[in-house]
């Protein structure tokens, strides 16, 4: 029964340092690219793209990190990555 369980114990702690049980490593952030046209805005472009349940603050906030952009600086012809899913 300790073998066992210093096995046990010792497979555990090797998957931990090696990062073997992290799910964040495994999941990759998947975007679209959407042009920005004229009269364009980061709450125009959130309401169009992000998820209709999310609050609108937050979803023109994840585009403006995503893009590292605030609403001043957009301008027509920019690409701007738009994640899939947040």
């Amino acid at each position: 029964m300790f073998i066992v369980l210093t096995l046990l114990i010792t497979a555990t702690a090797a998957t931990t340092i090696l990062g073997f049980n992290n799910a964040d490593g495994m999941t990759k952030q998947e975007y679209i690219q959407v042009q920005v046209e004229s009269g364009d805005t980061l709450w125009s472009i959130a309401d169009q793209y992000m998820p209709a349940d999310m609050d609108r603050r937050e979803s023109v906030y994840i585009i403006s990190q995503t893009n590292e952009t605030s609403a001043s600086e957009l301008y027509p012809g920019q690409t701007l990555k738009i994640p899939v899913e947040v």
